[in-house]
């Protein structure tokens, strides 16, 4: 499946305004309408383009859900994924959407341009039907049934569960839900749970839960994108002369270290492929940065402190 990039198809920042992408829209559909150019079918294709995109970032729904993914993808690139290896399942959708006659504002030939038009990246990640951010329902012949209400609740997760992987439980709608959610996530991830929104009050489908997931900050670690940073305190001996240090990482496994002789105190190391799951891409994994903390012997023995000061009147003379 191809990657859409929305923001690009639009010409605008993934920062942009809801009003920027309005304005962006307009401008581009006036371009490439097909009555503007008859008979040319890049440009309809175009203008089926543009049209899918603004459907993604007028919705906010839509939008938190892309970004995430929009994010992951730039993350799994940074680090070389080739797009043919991403895994979409965590992001593909099985609901089939809320679908009724639609008619445009602007473009009242727009319903018949997008009939079987919309992409198969659309179409997996959303449930292939387009929303009333970009169309209003045709108010004559047949009405569909209303669909049920969103819900929209908060998860905490920890750092450690973030990286390994959890399973939430959770009363919404009358029912007890399993919401899995897979290693990698990133703080802010919207997770869609089809069909557990409120039931409709006219016998049509239910609505969805839209799970926000906060992961909590660590006491060890801190996360940047897909990568970890940490401290390693480590001996004044060690520093200087090299050696092998010990590191207890964030799932809890052991790893050993090996400090370069002559370290400096706040000097950082990177180990690769120790950070975080990419989402989506577990096998792949981000970096981990430890900066080195050089603990000071306290408490000398005459002979300790002897040596020292030998050592200080050495290193003078060598100066």
């Amino acid at each position: 499946m191809e990657f859409k990039d929305y923001y690009k198809i639009l010409g605008v920042e993934p920062t942009a305004s809801s009003e920027e992408i309005k304005r962006a829209y307009r401008k581009l559909a006036l371009q490439y309408h097909p009555d503007r150019n008859p008979g040319d079918k890049a440009a309809e294709e175009r203008f089926k383009e543009i049209a899918e995109a603004y459907e993604v970032l007028a919705d906010p729904s839509k939008r938190a859900k892309y970004d995430q993914l929009y994010t992951q993808w730039k993350e799994y690139q940074r680090h070389g994924g080739r797009p043919e290896y991403f895994d979409w399942a965590p992001w593909t959708t099985e609901s089939p959407g809320f679908r009724v006659q639609f008619v445009t504002e602007d473009f009242p030939d727009l319903q018949d341009l997008l009939t079987g038009g919309f992409s198969e990246f659309f179409q997996r990640l959303f449930g292939g039907f387009p929303s009333a951010h970009t169309r209003r329902p045709h108010h004559s012949r047949t009405r569909t049934a209303i669909r049920g209400e969103d819900y929209s609740a908060t998860v905490e997760i920890t750092l450690e569960e973030a990286f390994i992987g959890t399973v939430r439980r959770l009363r919404a709608g009358g029912k007890t839900i399993e919401v899995r959610i897979h290693p990698g996530i990133l703080d802010g991830h919207v997770l869609k749970v089809p069909g557990a929104g409120a039931p409709s009050p006219t016998g049509g489908p239910p609505g969805d839960l839209y799970l926000t997931v906060r992961v909590l900050p660590h006491s060890r670690f801190e996360r940047r994108g897909n990568d970890l940073y940490t401290t390693l305190s480590i001996d004044l001996y060690t520093a200087i002369l090299g050696g092998m240090a010990t590191l207890r990482t964030l799932d809890n496994k052991t790893l050993q270290i090996r400090i370069p002789p002559e370290s400096q105190p706040g000097s950082q190391l990177c180990l690769r492929g120790q950070g975080m799951p990419v989402y989506g891409s577990p096998h792949q994994r981000g970096d981990l940065y430890v900066r080195l903390s050089v603990e000071l012997p306290r408490n000398l023995t005459p002979q300790e402190r002897e040596l020292f000061q030998k050592l200080a009147r050495l290193r003078k003379t060598i100066a």
